[in-house]
């Protein structure tokens, strides 16, 4: 008989087979809760809710660091993305390169959060700007009072201000913040305030270039399961990534018919689905540890350099070693 498991994933195309039923995943009858990253992250972490969920990348890695294994993850990537237009300026702040950025007022919805995570380990790396440079304000986006998920332990060297009465966007608009670290298109830059701007003038050539040369495609996000699942049915992990594997195929195979995903819905998104592919290769979104190395190696790196991590952590000791060793060629 199958074993029930629910799944609490976002809503992609890539994992759409695994959403709608057409993918199954063996010995297992699959109920699959489309939901927000930040809800999934919460429930899971704290209240450990669904049997496997989405994880932010960031957050698994700070876990293992400590000897937390309430969770034992898959090298499956739900989520990715460049961050470099993702750093929202005040342009009265004088902020005209990423080096400006030294000695000015951050905010961050949380400050281990993934994509955080990577723009200042991109902004260390390409600019030198170090976490220390910046003054940091942590609070919520769109809604005040947003809280850290994870317990930071940081140096002194870096200062960070919880802001719970007031958005981080509204202070950026007012010019209370020079400058915003986020995961999702502030409100002000949706409608179309003049106070607030991208800082690079050309974010996209600018990620092009950075994965040309360092071959890293920041990871946001992993899958998890929750280990004493996996005691229970230590085959799961590597049926799990199975049916991930057979649903991003699925995916790959809508979009080579026409270049562009039948629900997309965006007229130039052929032209996108063909850059892609002269960018990054047939396989643009792999799983699994050896196309991914370039990638995970910055991720643990940074979390040890921005003192997330307690220890430096290795690969392999985030993923489930069956699941990591899966041929899938």
């Amino acid at each position: 008989m199958p074993i029930p498991m629910s799944l609490a994933c976002g809503d992609y195309a890539r994992t759409r087979g695994l959403r709608e039923g057409t993918v199954h995943v063996e010995g297992v009858e699959l109920t699959y809760l489309s939901l927000p990253p930040a809800e999934i992250f919460w429930r899971m972490l704290r209240f450990e809710e669904f049997d496997a969920s989405e994880m932010s990348l960031s957050a698994h890695i700070m876990d293992i660091s400590r000897g937390d294994r309430r969770f034992v993850a898959i090298p499956v990537f739900p989520s990715r993305m460049f961050r470099h237009s993702f750093i929202f300026v005040n342009r009265a702040a004088g902020i005209g390169s990423p080096q400006d950025l030294r000695g000015k007022r951050v905010g961050v919805p949380e400050y281990h959060m993934t994509a955080a995570m990577f723009i200042r380990g991109m902004l260390a790396d390409e600019y030198g700007v170090q976490p220390s440079d910046l003054d940091w304000y942590q609070g919520g986006l769109e809604a005040p009072g947003r809280i850290e998920r994870m317990e930071l332990d940081l140096p002194d060297d870096v200062s960070l201000t919880h802001v719970p009465d007031r958005t981080l966007d509204a202070m950026l608009d007012a010019g209370e913040l020079d400058a915003l670290f986020s995961a999702t298109v502030p409100p002000s830059v949706r409608a179309g305030s003049p106070r607030v701007a991208r800082l690079l003038a050309d974010p996209k050539q600018a990620e092009i270039e950075y994965f040309e040369r360092t071959k890293i495609f920041p990871i946001m996000h992993t899958v998890a399961i929750r280990r004493e699942v996996v005691d229970r049915y230590p085959w799961l992990p590597t049926e799990l990534r199975k049916a991930f594997e057979t649903a991003k195929a699925a995916y790959y195979d809508r979009l080579r018919r026409t270049h562009a995903d039948p629900g997309c819905g965006l007229p130039f998104a052929h032209y996108e689905s063909e850059e892609t592919f002269k960018v990054f290769g047939d396989d643009f979104w792999p799983y699994g540890i050896a196309p991914n190395r370039p990638t995970l190696d910055a991720a643990v790196r940074y979390s040890r350099e921005q003192h997330l991590s307690a220890r430096p952590v290795a690969v392999e000791e985030l993923f489930d070693p069956a699941a990591s060793e899966l041929s899938v060629e």
